[in-house]
């Protein structure tokens, strides 16, 4: 995520190590660089423009902090200013009003807005507890509705049935008679795109906004388009008044135009991100732990949140008392692989740990993948009693495991030696107060 944008910015504050102070000049120089930087990750050019002003505002009219170093207190700038641009901070969206709670969700074509307005349903439904149904007004892409429908069963939403001859607000009425009725306190409208904005779209957006009256009009960009995204938002702001955005596409966006230029172009908030294509991919957006990414720093939090959805409760509190005791087995070790590997990609996961994130591009690789694999094989070919207690492998026990896994006794001994630095490096995390905390915060210890 933001590779580019990141190796760029990694490589201007490499420039200011070994500076004695902030001087006009440095600064000069690094600012010519982080602008380089900002235009090739496509973000626009007013937004890059602001962005270099108030980090030179700040860098040269600021009182240099003794305890920091130029480079830190550029940083710092930088991520301040990252932050704002992306909407400064994370935006709720806002629930408290008279149910149902009315929802438009409105992009171009091929932006992904009706899987948008599926996963926005799924996570209204998890997280909030709501109960919506949504509706398909697409009457002109084929097979719109039919993917509506198929959607809708995948999060268990019901869905309004439509046809194609159908008039859009007439769909929508009927969807928001249906809500009313049937108990629903959330309900989401799907509407037809374009390739491109044209007036014959908006004038049927119009139409559907002033027969439903909505409390939101949520816009789908696509955040490989670049800047490109933050045009069209603007395009559909100015004719609707947007309330939000939701950014798919954002784990595969290496440059970040859209996310840094949508919100400072549109004022309005990007409130979701897609990361993925499975329909639990999508999160709250938050500008500052994205920043923290972007510049290398890690996402404990993310990470944290992502762990209390995985991990059973009393399953966590048992693991750190075997932590405690020295008595986690291989079996633990292999229900941790499985939880890491619902969490999602392990790469995502690895960059949210401060200081990984230059590792953790490897780590889906195919190598890392075949290790994975190897270290399965391994496991499942022990005993149940090998598993609860590694120290009875003696030699023939482990070269029948290796030929069990198809894999060699030495692959068998390098798993058993990280196993045990496994053990011996959680026993010291669960005795350790910041480690502790962080495991709290996981589920472990309550």
């Amino acid at each position: 995520m933001f590779d580019t944008l990141s190796d760029r910015l990694e490589g201007v504050f490499k420039k200011l190590r070994g500076q004695g102070r902030i001087t006009e000049r440095n600064i000069e120089d690094a600012l010519r660089e982080v602008r380089l930087a900002l235009l090739e990750a496509d973000v626009n050019i007013r937004v890059v423009r602001d962005f270099v002003d108030h980090v030179k505002q700040k860098a040269l009219g600021q009182e240099v902090l003794r305890s920091l170093t130029p480079e830190q207190h550029f940083i710092k700038f930088v991520a301040d200013e990252l932050t704002r641009a992306m909407g400064g901070q994370a935006r709720e969206l806002d629930l408290k009003v008279k149910p149902p709670v009315k929802i438009m969700v409105v992009g171009l074509q091929g932006s992904g807005k009706t899987t948008s307005l599926a996963k926005l349903a799924r996570w209204l439904k998890a997280t909030r507890k709501r109960h919506p149904i949504i509706a398909s007004t697409d009457v002109y892409r084929p097979a719109a509705m039919e993917q509506l429908r198929v959607l809708g069963r995948q999060v268990d939403v019901p869905v309004v049935e439509s046809r194609e001859d159908e008039d859009p607000v007439e769909i929508a009425t009927r969807a928001l008679a249906r809500a009313e009725a049937g108990g629903h306190d959330a309900v989401l409208i799907d509407t037809a795109g374009r390739l491109q904005i044209d007036d014959e779209l908006m004038e049927e957006l119009e139409r559907l906004k002033a027969a439903l009256n909505p409390h939101h009009i949520i816009f789908v960009a696509d955040a490989m388009t670049g800047q490109e995204a933050a045009n069209v938002a603007a395009g559909f702001h100015e004719r609707l008044k947007l309330s939000g955005v939701i950014l798919t596409k954002l784990d595969s966006d290496a440059r970040g135009g859209a996310a840094l230029s949508v919100s400072a172009v549109t004022g309005a908030p990007i409130l979701f991100a897609g990361l993925g294509e499975k329909l639990d991919a999508f999160e709250i957006f938050y500008p500052d732990r994205l920043t923290s990414r972007v510049l290398g720093m890690g996402d404990v939090l993310t990470l944290i949140e992502k762990a209390q959805t995985t991990y059973d409760q009393a399953k966590a509190k048992e693991l750190e008392r075997k932590f405690k005791k020295n008595e986690f087995t291989i079996t633990d070790f292999a229900d941790q692989l499985k939880a890491i590997r619902k969490m999602g990609s392990l790469g995502d996961l690895l960059g949210m740990i401060p200081g990984l994130k230059k590792i953790a591009g490897a780590a889906d690789s195919e190598e890392a993948r075949a290790e994975f694999k190897r270290i399965q094989a391994i496991i499942d070919s022990m005993t149940r009693q090998e598993r609860e207690n590694h120290l009875i492998l003696n030699g023939r026990r482990r070269a029948r495991i290796a030929a069990g896994s198809g894999t060699s006794v030495q692959d068998v001994n390098r798993f058993l030696k990280q196993f045990d630095q496994t053990r011996k490096v959680m026993k010291k995390i669960t005795r350790m107060g910041a480690g502790k905390a962080m495991m709290r915060g996981m589920g472990f210890g309550r």
